[in-house]
């Protein structure tokens, strides 16, 4: 039986590629400016890396693509909507990331507003021996504005709600389900708290929404965390707000050109940089590994896909 034909986009984890290499034929794209005849059979993509986009360009040269796998929860590296009118599948890796993104978020809160890294390095400069480290801000007094209630915001909150801080939200709708305080902007959310967890997806809508406006309202003891997608924040104008002190912090799991990170921004010792490891551990990343997997066995199987995304929905509209 022939295997069907799937494009590989990045570099998948040897437990991804494993598995995809025994289901399925794995194609590479050619290199610029070659031909893409061999990839006329390909019919289904696993995304391993964000470059390049899934979008029309590329879907035109893949004319019986049926569905894109992608690995992570953030899809904006895939064009749905052009998918969805093209009739491709696409899928992510919901829910097996969300406790470990929310145990970071609170982690990089943590280091952040009680300046961990910063106390660490003090320590191991000998510094202590000739005085003790600076007192810190608290987490005490502050009210927490999370950016993005899907399920990691959720998770992220019911973390902040344990630590007895008060809890409030902006997005695209107010949802009826949960306790917390609603705002329809997020202008005047960032007047009301002091500090701001992003957990929003990327995209148009999305893109610079916590921009110098929005720091400013934030006042000069706020703090930004970002763990969702680097595009959310304008880093130009957070790097500008952090050396006037504008606002007191930021810690970033995320940015806009990964892993390319402003010099600015690095040379900033008063704000927590991470390299995207919201999910880095061995065991969720086996669990996305696996649910990418599941996704194209099973759409090849006829079963459809296990975790559509909302654009794309099955059984179809």
């Amino acid at each position: 039986m022939t295997k069907p034909a799937i494009l590989v986009i990045g570099r998948p984890m040897t437990y991804v590629a494993e598995r995809l290499e025994a289901t399925f034929a794995l194609h590479a794209l050619p290199p610029a400016g070659a031909g893409f005849a061999a990839l006329a059979t390909v019919r289904g993509i696993a995304m391993a890396g964000a470059q390049p986009r899934v979008d029309a360009a590329l879907m035109d040269k893949l004319p019986n693509l049926e569905i894109v796998a992608n690995f992570g929860v953030g899809y904006d590296a895939i064009d749905a909507q052009e998918a969805q009118a093209r009739g491709v599948i696409v899928t992510n890796t919901p829910d097996v990331l969300t406790e470990e993104v929310a145990d970071l978020a609170l982690g990089l809160l943590l280091s952040t507003v009680r300046e961990l890294p910063q106390a660490d390095r003090y320590v191991r400069a000998g510094h202590w021996l000739g005085k003790p480290y600076p007192l810190t801000t608290t987490l005490r007094t502050r009210t927490i504005g999370i950016v993005g209630l899907g399920r990691i915001g959720k998770a992220v909150a019911r973390r902040i709600e344990a630590f007895g801080v008060p809890v409030v939200y902006h997005g695209r709708s107010r949802q009826a389900d949960v306790p917390y305080r609603y705002y329809p902007s997020l202008l005047k959310m960032a007047e009301d708290v002091d500090t701001l967890v992003s957990v929003a997806p990327g995209g148009t809508s999305t893109h610079h929404i916590i921009n110098a406006a929005v720091l400013k309202a934030l006042g000069p003891n706020g703090i930004v965390i970002n763990v969702g997608r680097g595009s959310v924040v304008d880093e130009a104008a957070l790097a500008a707000a952090l050396r006037d002190k504008v606002i007191l912090s930021a810690g970033l799991d995320v940015f806009e050109d990964e892993p390319r990170v402003p010099p600015e921004l690095i040379a900033m010792d008063h704000i927590v940089l991470l390299p995207h490891v919201g999910s880095g551990t061995h065991h969720t990343r086996q669990g996305m590994g696996q649910l990418q997997v599941d996704n194209l066995t099973n759409w090849f199987a006829g079963k459809g896909p296990v975790t559509p995304v909302s654009e794309t929905p099955w059984p179809r509209r």
